[in-house]
């Protein structure tokens, strides 16, 4: 039986439709926004920001929010109003609760959650909106460190696409009413560790990459009515790595990582352009792009980095078309970041930092590690010649981007965090597990 109770609840007032930006100033528009989980090019780093280098707990804070349940899903800001995610648990116990696979390693919780969307005020901070997506059982459960909200919402500046995965996609207006949502069907995650991959939007299409235990696919819906499009299998296990698109030579790609391949997808037609081997079990961090290069890493078990042309066709593994290899020192779970012709990146789950050329994958320097910071799950940020790596116990340690570690500032907010930040302006947002901060600096 599927635990599976879709109700629509609005909690408090809507307001006007706001930042419903044209298709033809879209892309403008997003460079002074944060749309998705890794901002506005998919990369973490902002073409406009200058938020602060220092703050605390009281220092530089403008506001900070309360949040309920939980969620580790980024943030995302939207013509003044911040968008996120969370899960909340209820005190309803299911009737039948649901059966625990004998490969999960995890427990269902038994009890109701609800799937909820927040709309916030940039300005202040105060709560715009709030949808309960639907109420339900967890069908599997998660990872001590996941959530079951770890999906980042998306925007195309007039729809707003949330992704829970097995619990559905939904899409509203932007003053917060449902206008589709689809069902498709509950993932099987290895050992139970539970979802995170976000949706993707591109134009009239939505991405939706479902790696899980049972078939695979990627599917590509409408992003007006829900409506399926193209769906394609994979051969792939669990991977949470979310899909990052690109124009390129007069198509656009969808590239995909993943343990067995990372691939890329026409997105008009679903037909594979390119793939290649070599990446570790798990993989997570999302692919990121420079110039016409895009770089796919994993690092669980071993280490990969692979530097990889637009250009390819078909099957590339142990090829020379992949341009480099880089074979140590990769990250787990955090994504890495490129800021101008540098990639930096964190080793496994660690505080230990390397920074590669991107043309050669030459290090300049490599392995050093970030002061007072611990496990980082959260990936990097870039903005203003600046590089921020928040670990899980609400450190941020700031570096100048250059050819040596030179760290800018330590910042604590003593309070556990995995979401990644996000930059709008003079602005940084920082998700803990229990506040949404708001830093900006005090004569701002």
């Amino acid at each position: 039986m599927r635990w599976f109770v879709k109700v629509v609840i609005l909690l408090s007032g809507i307001g006007p439709l706001i930042g419903a930006a044209q298709a033809d100033d879209f892309r403008s528009s997003r460079e002074k926004n944060w749309h998705h989980w890794r901002g506005p090019n998919a990369n973490g780093v902002s073409t406009s920001g200058v938020p602060p280098v220092h703050w605390d707990q009281t220092t530089n804070v403008k506001w900070k929010a309360k949040l309920q349940g939980e969620g580790s899903a980024t943030p995302i800001i939207w013509a003044g109003r911040v968008f996120l995610a969370s899960a909340i648990p209820t005190d309803r116990v299911a009737d039948e609760p649901p059966k625990l696979h004998p490969d999960a390693k995890t427990k269902p919780p038994g009890t109701y959650f609800q799937y909820t969307v927040l709309c916030l005020d940039l300005v202040t901070g105060k709560e715009v909106w709030r949808q309960v997506a639907c109420e339900a059982v967890p069908h599997e459960g998660r990872h001590s460190t996941n959530t079951f909200a770890s999906a980042s919402p998306t925007t195309d500046g007039e729809r707003l696409y949330v992704s829970f995965g097995s619990r559905g996609i939904y899409c509203y207006d932007l003053g917060g009413q449902l206008i589709w949502s689809r069902d498709l069907g509950d993932m099987r995650t290895r050992y139970g560790w539970g979802e995170a991959t976000s949706p993707v939007i591109h134009g009239a299409s939505l991405v939706i990459n479902w790696d899980h235990e049972d078939q695979s696919f990627i599917e590509i819906l409408d992003a007006t009515t829900g409506k399926t499009k193209w769906k394609a299998d994979r051969d792939e296990p669990t991977s949470w790595a979310t899909p990052l698109i690109v124009e390129h030579a007069g198509r656009t790609q969808v590239i995909t990582n993943g343990t067995n391949r990372a691939r890329s997808y026409d997105l008009a037609t679903g037909k594979v352009i390119w793939q290649c081997g070599g990446q570790s079990v798990n993989a997570i961090p999302s692919p990121i792009l420079a110039g016409e290069t895009v770089f796919c890493m994993s690092g669980y078990r071993s280490s990969a980095a692979l530097a990889i042309p637009l250009t390819a066709m078909g099957d590339i593994t142990d090829t020379d078309n992949v341009l480099w290899h880089h074979r140590s020192g990769t990250p787990y779970v955090p994504s890495p970041i490129i800021y101008e012709n540098h990639i930096y990146f964190t080793r496994t789950n660690t505080s230990v930092l390397s920074c590669l050329d991107i043309g050669t994958g030459t290090p300049i320097f490599a392995q050093q590690r970030l002061p007072e910071m611990k496990n980082v799950y959260a990936s990097p940020v870039a903005t203003a010649g600046r590089i921020y790596f928040t670990d899980r116990e609400g450190t941020t340690v700031v570096i100048r981007h250059g050819r040596e570690l030179e760290v800018l500032a330590i910042n604590k907010l003593a309070e556990p965090m995995d979401a990644s930040p996000a930059i709008v302006g003079n602005q940084l947002f920082l998700r803990t597990s229990r506040h949404l901060y708001c830093i900006e600096n005090a004569a701002d």
